[in-house]
């Protein structure tokens, strides 16, 4: 995912939220009662949509509630994470969760359950972003200024007391804690609302637990200077790929109550897709362009966050003696230099492990399209899904991904 990136420069203007005030709303939309309806054009485009919509008024609605709790709560913090979560991203885990209804035999007109099911998930994904960010020191995130550094700045400007930093790590926390709280609740009330309820929450459960599972092995690898393949694979199924595509999929499944097997199906698909994303994330963070990932160069390579790209460049170069690829990818010692960094590239691409990630990314994407075909989904749908998996992983089929 992120790696280590600089803090904001002393006095750096007060970062304000992008969108304009979203009007007041007395409460947040109700279940079955909010989602416009899905008629023409690309259908996963509607669904997408369709998400959008239910967020903006439900997000409006948080900001309403909060300006009665407090108003300098509402401006510092609701109306930042109200602008946050509306910059977006590619909104590819609601997309995925449509993907799973549709596999699953979601009936026309019932779709208002997993289109509350994508939002609670966009939501998740918000707290994952803004909690990860803190955790890397990642000064930006989508194109703008990462949410700890917003506050960093706007401590700077108001002249507030005590350390900058600490300052916008606590109130960073706290309004990634918010976020996830909005997204719970939004879960459970659609939970409650649907005959699928309990799935709903199970699944839900797992993913949340998998989730944290996976960043604290993320932090212990990198304190640990480990290098291990297997421990790599292990990280980026547990931090990204299952809460990026197989419990999305699993939850608009369970959303529509589809069969066991049509799940299992669905989940095998979501495995094997979501690890193509992760390793497509890699290589981005070591190779791609800010300008068209929202993020810092990199920032994997110069924290030496353990990724699959790496553990495989470093095995390479144990198995073949290649000394100088060996220093260039060693953990310990201060932070990468540039010169490092560009050391690191090379000996990546020397030891072959940037194609070999290229092949496994192709192989997980056909293994994916099979498990998606096993599930009983009708042709159209599977090629919404094989169109998904290509964004995802940035194979043919799609354009690359850009923002997570």
């Amino acid at each position: 995912m992120l790696g280590a990136r600089t803090t904001p420069a002393a006095g750096a203007a007060h970062a304000r939220p992008g969108p304009a005030e979203p009007g007041p709303a007395t409460a947040s939309p109700r279940p079955g009662a909010d989602a416009p309806e899905l008629t023409a054009g690309d259908p996963t485009a509607r669904a997408v949509a369709a998400v959008e919509h239910l967020l903006a008024g439900h997000l409006a609605g948080k900001l309403h509630e909060a300006r009665a709790v407090d108003p300098v709560f509402a401006e510092d913090v609701v109306a930042r994470l109200v602008a946050f979560v509306g910059r977006g991203g590619k909104r590819l885990r609601c997309a995925f969760a449509w993907c799973g209804w549709q596999a699953g035999g979601g009936a026309a007109g019932g779709a208002a359950a997993v289109v509350r099911v994508g939002a609670a998930l966009e939501l998740l994904q918000a707290c994952a972003l803004i909690h990860d960010d803190v955790m890397d020191g990642s000064p930006r995130r989508r194109g703008a200024p990462a949410m700890h550094t917003e506050f960093d700045a706007m401590h700077r400007a108001g002249g507030l007391l005590g350390e900058p930093e600490a300052f916008a790590a606590s109130a960073a926390i706290l309004a990634g804690d918010l976020v996830l709280a909005w997204a719970d609740d939004l879960l459970a009330e659609t939970a409650l609302a649907s005959p699928h309820g309990a799935a709903l929450q199970r699944e839900w459960a797992a993913m949340r637990g998998e989730m944290v599972a996976g960043q604290y092995l993320d932090v212990r690898a990198q304190a640990a200077g480990s290098s291990s393949v297997a421990d790599a694979v292990r990280i980026a199924c547990l931090k990204s790929a299952l809460y990026t595509v197989e419990r999305p999929l699993a939850l608009g499944a369970a959303a529509a109550g589809a069969s066991p097997a049509a799940i299992r199906a669905l989940r095998a698909a979501g495995h094997s897709a979501g690890l193509a994303f992760q390793l497509r994330d890699d290589l981005l963070g070591a190779f791609g362009d800010p300008a068209d990932t929202g993020k810092p160069a990199d920032e994997d390579l110069r924290a030496r966050k353990l990724t699959y790209l790496l553990a495989v460049a470093a095995e390479s170069a144990e198995r073949t003696g290649d000394a100088e690829a060996v220093r260039a990818l060693a953990a310990g010692g201060s932070r990468p230099g540039g010169r490092d960094v560009a050391a690191m590239r090379a000996a990546i691409e020397r030891t072959g492990a940037r194609a070999a990630v290229e092949t496994r990314i192709a192989r997980l994407a056909r293994e994916s399209l099979g498990h998606f075909a096993d599930s009983g989904a009708a042709e159209p749908v599977r090629r919404e899904f094989a169109a998904l998996v290509g964004r995802a992983a940035g194979t043919p089929a799609g354009s690359r991904t850009e923002d997570v």
